[in-house]
């Protein structure tokens, strides 16, 4: 049995017992003692934190089986005879890269590679290893729809209204009925960062350079990602599904401003229309979780069950549901908690990454700067596919 397996059932029999605890230390008034709030308090922290080891394991996972992969796939053509990369895929352009960030030479390969902005573009294996380390710390990435572009813009026809069939008379004139076409355009806005490293540092050939950019890179990227993915106004950012203007609709407001109920998750999950729902999952923010774990259903069962399979996630009401910290939080007005199918948000990225290393700037101080600029845009092609949940005014 493996690791995963087993810490999933463990979590699985400890909120069993959570859950037993709390209905067992229920006063009259349906609220805990203080110091039976923070036995259960604890119980469920046991249960988030197992919830986070159980992903970091997955990934691990995920990493290993496709390091062994590499070496599963059989040899077809003769030994010594290895189709060569070109351009910035070559084996002499990633060693002139990081040649170059190291300060030790500059070669003619990165020519290749040269950004019409300045810098160069990453390695395409690095490249790629910058976006699977994106997709680790943006959960959002893996649920949207992710697509490429090499212009400044994408253009993006949507149907507006669809036209309708009537039922005539014979002889009966038939009624024109056509659908409509609006446009979406996904634009390439900028989200960069830089990284300082000591002179020093940089000639110790024992510095993993190039894993600590990637991971670096990635957390600060990421995070701006997601963060504008979910809550972005659209002014030189994407536009994020909790937005006022571009986001989901209000599926269903809450009655309270800061209590969600049962039948709140519900009006929730039929708000949304049937086609979506096969895809659809749901979206809050840690303390909202929290909140739904202590829901229950009319017939005394929690809605919130975690996952006892390996790759699948928590489920609420049988959707799954996933937690991001950018997420808003409850309080009054505040929209907390997203059901939709979130394929029709689409994630446009622009050509690859781009690095520069800044020699002059901090060299007063021993460093060297490292730039990392990233050109993406994010849009809910079609609202009615998200649909969210707003909690009440303040009474």
């Amino acid at each position: 049995m493996s690791d995963i397996l087993t810490l999933r059932e463990k979590r699985a029999k400890t909120w069993e017992a959570a859950k037993a605890f709390l209905d067992s230390n229920r006063g009259t008034d349906g609220r805990l003692s203080a110091e039976n709030a923070a036995t259960y308090d604890k119980m469920e922290n046991d249960v988030v934190n197992m919830g986070k080891e159980i992903e970091r394991l997955e990934r691990a996972r995920e990493i290993e089986n496709e390091i062994s992969a590499i070496t599963a796939i059989p040899i077809t053509s003769m030994p010594g005879s290895p189709k060569p990369k070109t351009g910035h895929a070559s084996a002499e352009y990633n060693a002139a890269f990081w040649n170059a960030f190291r300060g030790k030479e500059i070669s003619n390969a990165l020519k290749v590679g040269v950004d019409t902005e300045g810098g160069f573009l990453v390695p395409d294996e690095f490249n790629r290893q910058l976006i699977e380390a994106l997709e680790a710390e943006n959960v959002f990435r893996k649920l949207a729809n992710i697509v490429h572009t090499s212009s400044g813009e994408k253009q993006i026809p949507v149907v507006a209204t669809k036209g309708t069939a009537a039922w005539v008379e014979e002889g009966e004139q038939i009624p024109e009925s056509d659908n409509t076409f609006g446009q979406v355009i996904l634009y390439a806005y900028k989200v960069a960062t830089m990284i300082k490293v000591s002179v020093e540092l940089l000639k110790d050939s024992a510095f993993p350079l190039e894993a600590y950019i990637a991971r670096e890179f990635a957390r600060r990227i990421g995070a701006k990602e997601e963060e504008a993915f979910f809550v972005g106004d659209g002014n030189k950012k994407p536009t994020g599904i909790f937005a006022d203007t571009g986001g989901g609709q209000v599926g269903k407001t809450a009655d309270s401003a800061t209590i969600i109920t049962h039948d709140d998750v519900i009006d929730l999950y039929y708000s949304l229309k049937t086609p979506y729902r096969a895809r659809a999952s749901f979206i809050a923010n840690d303390s909202t979780v929290k909140m739904l774990r202590k829901v229950k259903s009319a017939d005394g069962q929690y809605i919130w069950q975690p996952s006892v399979k390996e790759g699948t996630p928590d489920m609420i009401i049988g959707r799954p549901i996933y937690t991001s910290s950018y997420v808003p939080a409850i309080e009054a007005d505040a929209k907390v908690l997203a059901f939709g199918d979130y394929s029709f948000y689409w994630i446009a990225d622009r050509q690859a990454r781009m690095f520069q290393r800044l020699n002059e700037l901090y060299a007063t101080t021993g460093q060297v700067g490292y730039l990392a600029t990233q050109r993406v845009d994010g849009k809910l092609i079609l609202p009615e596919a998200v649909q969210v949940l707003q909690m009440g005014a303040d009474a």
